[in-house]
């Protein structure tokens, strides 16, 4: 009697069924009216394809052929897979197919187009010739940071200082770049599966496996080094939820601290790791984890380099440039706009049907979502800089168990690819 009250009707669950599609497709209108509108006003602003930054340009043709094959297999082959290999070759499929996806995309306008972003005078690469010493680098890059490049100027030190040192060793240029970009940031997605398989449902990684793998975000992961950003830190979360004993939680902070060193807007994140200590009472790990974050934090400091002071004159540089021209209450609609093109529409579906590790996971990183669009600190550009929250988001598609929302996420990759020029 009570279920008989409490469940919907057979007639009124097929109406509720298309409301998260019909809502994720109101946000992406949304944004774009409001994106629209925002360019009619001041064509500076630079979201010229609203909600995304770029430029709509149609480019239809056989390059796409190589991802839409790929993605095709995935469609017929993928669940069945997932359910039936092993772990751990499941994972190493997983990065493999979201790699080649990244790049069979990126690829379609030329091989060129795939490292020609990291290429770009705005981009971290422009900045490693200034390095000379580590630890003059790092002690005067907040009184320089203004002459730096636009990207370098948004983040922390550390990924100069990574594309330094791949060139001291031989690694040096944009291939070389792109290749740990690619590499990198493919490794978020086994790294949440490994994450939900820890906090004990094996089940719902699997089932999210390929809808990680043909994630439209997928569009940004080849060409953006917020990727690499979001590769690190969600191996430092899967490695906190892994975490039995001291050194491994100090492991996990040590390299969230990396993390942060890379991107501010990784911070949010640490709701994920904050929720995970919860479900599991993990305190004592959690401290540990702390200790692990200040090792990196005090490290960069004795070298001259305070994360606060960084943040804060990144922030003054950001308000006093761009974001002045992307008013704040237009653009917390618009960010959210180009997360949901990024995440596609069976995450919508699947944050209906959400239950236990893929909760957690998936509600704290929306948290953090909340925290990264009400701070004001991204105003437009949220398809790549909100990549590292991307993952955590797409495991809740898994719930859904939809192929159809599989292949929607597929047909939307390839219609952004071929239907947006985008700078990254």
């Amino acid at each position: 009697m009570v279920s008989a009250v409490i469940s919907p009707s057979p007639a009124r669950a097929a109406l509720l069924r298309p409301l998260p599609v019909l809502a994720w497709a109101a946000i992406v209108v949304l944004g774009h009216v409001l994106g629209a509108a925002v360019v009619t006003r001041d064509p500076l602003v630079h979201v010229n394809a609203p909600p995304l930054v770029g430029t709509f340009d149609l480019r239809v043709g056989p390059s796409l052929l190589p991802a839409a094959l790929l993605a095709a297999a995935v469609l017929a082959a993928g669940p069945r897979l997932a359910k039936r290999w092993g772990f751990g070759l499941l994972l190493l499929a997983t990065w493999a197919t979201g790699a080649a996806w990244a790049v069979a995309l990126a690829a379609s306008a030329g091989w060129s187009a795939v490292a020609a972003p990291l290429s770009s005078r705005y981009e971290y690469l422009g900045a490693v010739s200034r390095v000379g010493s580590p630890g003059r680098f790092l002690d005067t890059f907040v009184s320089a940071l203004a002459s730096y490049p636009t990207h370098v100027k948004g983040h922390p030190p550390g990924m100069v200082l990574l594309l330094w040192a791949l060139d001291r060793v031989g690694l040096g240029g944009a291939t070389a770049a792109t290749a740990l970009v690619i590499g990198v940031g493919a490794l978020a997605a086994p790294a949440v599966l490994v994450a939900v398989r820890a906090l004990g449902d094996e089940l719902a990684a699997r089932q999210a496996a390929p809808f990680l793998a043909l994630a439209p975000a997928a569009v940004w992961l080849a060409t953006s080094a917020d990727a690499l950003f979001a590769g690190v830190a969600a191996c430092a979360i899967a490695a906190f939820a892994c975490a039995n004993r001291p050194a491994a939680a100090f492991a996990a902070g040590l390299l969230f601290g990396s993390a942060l060193m890379l991107s501010y807007g990784i911070a949010p994140l640490g709701l994920v790791v904050l929720a995970i200590a919860l479900w599991r009472r993990a305190w004592r790990a959690l401290a540990w984890a702390g200790a692990g974050g200040a090792a990196v934090f005090a490290t960069f400091a004795l070298a001259g380099f305070w994360w606060i002071d960084g943040l804060q004159a990144t922030r003054a540089l950001y308000e006093a440039g761009i974001a002045s021209r992307r008013p704040y209450a237009d653009f917390v609609l618009i960010n959210l706009a180009a997360f949901a093109l990024a995440v596609g529409p069976a995450a919508a579906v699947g944050l209906t049907r959400l239950r236990g590790a893929t909760a957690l996971l998936t509600v704290s990183a929306l948290a953090a979502v909340a925290v990264a669009d009400l701070s004001g600190l991204s105003r437009g550009e949220t398809e790549r800089i909100w990549l590292p929250f991307v993952p955590f988001v797409v495991l809740a598609a898994g719930a859904t168990r939809s192929r159809a929302l599989l292949g929607a996420a597929a047909v939307l990759g390839l219609a952004l690819q071929a239907g947006v020029r985008s700078p990254w």
